[in-house]
C-alpha cells in the first residue's frame, strides 16, 4: 500500500492525458490523481442540486466510479473535469428525479434560499476574522442559494471554478449564447454589494478531510473493477 501511495505522489504533477493513459493502461491506482484533481469542483457542481452531505458525497463517489468504468470511452478531446461534470449533473438530476423533486428551470426554488451551508476545513483566524469571514460567506451563500438551478449551476461553474463558456455549454449541453445570458442573469439577480464579495473562492470549499474520504472510498470501490 505504501508502494502505491509513493507511485501516486511521484505522479501528481503528470499531464492529465498522460494519467490517463496510464491508468487506461492498467495502473488504476493513478485514478487517485483524478479524484483529487476535481474533488472541490464536482462537489461545488452537485452542490448545487443537492442539500444533503452524505448524498452529495455519496453522487461523487458514484459519478467517479462510472467515470472510472467508462474511462475507455472518454476522447480526451475535452478536459476530463468537463465529462465528469456532465455525468455528475445526470446522477443529480436522476436522484432528484427518485425523489420525486424534479423542478421546472423556471421555478425558483424558494425553500432553499435560506439555506447556511458548513463550510467545512475553515482557516486558521483569530476569532474575530473568522465571524467576519464566516458571515461574509453566509451572506454570499444564501445570495447564490436563493438562484434558480439553471442559473446558480452557470454562477458556480464559471464564477467559483473559473470553467469557461465552452467547458460550461459543453457540460449543460446549451449553446455558448445561452450560457453567457444565464450567466448575466444570475449576476443581475444578486445585489451588488453581494457581489463585490463574490470572487472569494474558498465558498463552498470541499476540504482536505472530505477529500481523503472521498478519494479512499472511490480508490477502494474500484479495486473491484
Amino acid at each position: 500500500m505504501e508502494a502505491i501511495r509513493l507511485k501516486v505522489i511521484k505522479n501528481h504533477k503528470l499531464e492529465e492525458n498522460q494519467v490517463i493513459r496510464r491508468i487506461l493502461g492498467g495502473e488504476k491506482e493513478l485514478y487517485e490523481i483524478l479524484v483529487k484533481r476535481n474533488n472541490q469542483k464536482l462537489y461545488r457542481i452537485v452542490r448545487s442540486y443537492l442539500k444533503d452531505d452524505a448524498e452529495i458525497e455519496d453522487i461523487m463517489q458514484e459519478t467517479y466510479v462510472k467515470a472510472f468504468t467508462k474511462l475507455h470511452l472518454f476522447k480526451m478531446q475535452s478536459q476530463f473535469s468537463t465529462w465528469l461534470i456532465r455525468i455528475g449533473i445526470n446522477k443529480s438530476l436522476a436522484r432528484l428525479k427518485e425523489k420525486g423533486k424534479i423542478y421546472d428551470i423556471n421555478t425558483p426554488l424558494d425553500h432553499l434560499s435560506n439555506t447556511i451551508l458548513e463550510i467545512p476545513d475553515s482557516r486558521q483566524l483569530n476569532p474575530q476574522q473568522k465571524m467576519i469571514h464566516r458571515e461574509t460567506k453566509q451572506l454570499l451563500e444564501n445570495a447564490i442559494e436563493s438562484l434558480d438551478i439553471k442559473y446558480k449551476t452557470v454562477y458556480v461553474m464559471r464564477e467559483l471554478e473559473g470553467m469557461s463558456l465552452k467547458e460550461i455549454a459543453i457540460a449543460l449541453d446549451l449553446t455558448v449564447a445561452n450560457v453567457k445570458v444565464r450567466l448575466h442573469r444570475s449576476k443581475d439577480m444578486l445585489k451588488e454589494k453581494l457581489y463585490k464579495v463574490a470572487n472569494d473562492k474558498n465558498v463552498f470549499e470541499f476540504g482536505f478531510s472530505r477529500c481523503d474520504r472521498i478519494t479512499e472510498n472511490v480508490m477502494k470501490r474500484i479495486q473491484e473493477y
